[in-house]
């Protein structure tokens, strides 16, 4: 099954984070990154810039209104992903808890739909 992790991340507790702690954290992610995308357990990674990058959007009926930023005013925003394949959710959080981020913020761990199956279950 495949999993999507959500990593939210925190700007204080990044912030609060002692001088090179981040980078150490960050070349240790991405080793462990590298081993399991060598064992075929991950399939994708990335980061997102950074919230005040973005755009959000919406359509009511005829009208598109867009707007600077994320639309949520919230202090953990989502940071990247990971794209992993996992026996279970469980093994999937198991995964996921083996990365520093779940300290500095919040790992969402989320089953990915098959969407195979639901191109065939509405005919498309």
């Amino acid at each position: 099954m495949k999993f999507l992790m959500m990593i939210y991340s925190d700007d204080s507790l990044l912030d609060a984070l002692p001088d090179g702690e981040f980078d150490t954290l960050m070349r240790g992610c991405l080793q462990h990154a590298d081993e399991l995308r060598a064992e075929g357990c991950l399939l994708d990674s990335q980061q997102l810039e950074a919230p005040v990058r973005s755009k959000s959007l919406r359509v009511r009926g005829d009208k598109l209104s867009v707007l600077d930023g994320p639309f949520a005013e919230t202090k953990e925003y989502l940071a990247g992903f990971n794209l992993i394949e996992a026996d279970s959710l469980d093994e999937a959080v198991k995964i996921a808890s083996s990365f520093p981020w779940a300290r500095t913020g919040c790992i969402e761990v989320r089953p990915v739909r098959d969407v195979a199956k639901v191109r065939e279950r509405v005919g498309a």
